[in-house]
């Protein structure tokens, strides 16, 4: 299992610099300098060149990707020299140095993710870490839902195999993974938080913190979570009770199922104690990739409920053309893309030692 995992880590490392290679290269040959946005209307050209040698834009675009995995990498080198762009500028962030090189000297830190153009010079990873927590915290929600009752309703599809309770199932699902989320989120919002607010009391938007009236604190509002998540999560959950339907279906054919109700097993008995494991394999599968996804794609959702997460933070960031957000965000959803994936062939591997092999 250590061999596995370690081949597992190997392939992501790879993975993850030929994303931060695609990230550079496709938003460094972007048309517009980099220092204009930054500056806005408040340009003139010794500001221009200021903030160029500050930021490396006036180098090489070789220069300036070997800038950006410096600053990506925990172990980097910096030089001492006051004015260079890999110089330890007070603020820039927090390094331990470990050795000298003449005149370059060694450190090992967090990755820097750079600087937003827009939120006055704010470190990208504040950004992230501000709005991140709130779309997991979405994201965990709508795939617990898909979850319970994917799997929930697969198992009553199977137990009524193709009755109308099945059938019903089924044509549920069918909507459920043909309509897309944002149309979802427009007509939940509307008939449950427009239309029906009288009786729900829910909200169209809002998010997971909201300021009081008196601007003094937050306090977490639960209701805002609930039509998001139920809107994030339908598509999971129609995907989640098919396969499971189907799954389930295919192995109580076996012959270990067949022995089992030889032997005068319940149904109940035989489903949670030898087929239920057996057919959550692909189910694991499909989870990961949507829990992924959910983490990436929850932009159209977050954005239509006011949801103040990542996806909507990324919105706003491309609106105002805020490459370093930019960069930064699609970074850390490439990298739990990666982590998501090892975890599930980990737990893909327990539950089929097969697949070690």
């Amino acid at each position: 299992m250590v061999g596995y995992i370690l081949q597992k880590l190997g392939y992501a490392l790879l993975t993850l610099f030929g994303v931060v290679t695609v990230i550079f290269f496709l938003f460094t040959i972007l048309p517009g300098d980099p220092a204009r946005m930054m500056l806005g209307q408040n340009e003139n050209e010794k500001q221009l060149a200021i903030v160029k040698k500050k930021y490396g834009f006036d180098q090489p675009i070789y220069k300036q990707y070997l800038y950006y995995l410096n600053d990506l990498s925990p172990l980097s080198f910096h030089s001492k020299t006051e004015g260079d762009y890999t110089f330890l500028r007070k603020g820039k962030y927090e390094a331990s140095s470990l050795f000298a090189l003449g005149n370059t000297q060694v450190v090992f830190k967090w990755p820097y993710l750079r600087e937003s153009f827009q939120k006055n010079g704010k470190k990208v990873t504040s950004v992230i870490q501000e709005t991140l927590p709130n779309t997991f915290i979405l994201a965990v929600s709508a795939i617990s839902i898909a979850i319970i009752l994917g799997i929930g309703l697969g198992i009553i599809s199977v137990v009524f195999k193709d009755g109308w309770v099945d059938k019903a199932i089924q044509l549920v699902s069918t909507l459920g993974m043909s309509v897309p989320s944002f149309f979802s989120a427009i007509v939940f919002a509307w008939l449950f938080g427009y239309v029906l607010h009288e009786y729900t009391h829910l909200n169209m938007t809002g998010s997971w913190y909201e300021v009081d009236d008196f601007g003094e604190g937050s306090n977490i509002q639960w209701k805002n979570l609930l039509l998001p998540a139920v809107v994030l999560g339908i598509r999971p959950l129609a995907v989640v009770s098919q396969l499971m339907r189907n799954s389930l279906i295919e192995v109580l054919a076996q012959d270990y199922i067949r022995t089992a109700k030889a032997k005068g097993l319940s149904f109940v008995t035989i489903i949670r104690k030898h087929a239920l494991k057996n057919a959550l394999n692909p189910v694991v599968t499909a989870v990961s990739g949507w829990f992924a996804s959910m983490l990436a794609g929850a932009v159209f959702v977050e954005y239509i409920f006011g949801w103040n997460g990542l996806g909507k933070e990324i919105v706003d960031a491309l609106n105002t053309l805020d490459l370093p957000v930019i960069m930064g965000a699609v970074l850390i959803i490439a990298m739990l893309f990666i982590i998501i994936n090892i975890v599930v062939d980990v737990l893909y591997g327990w539950l089929d030692p097969k697949v070690k092999t």
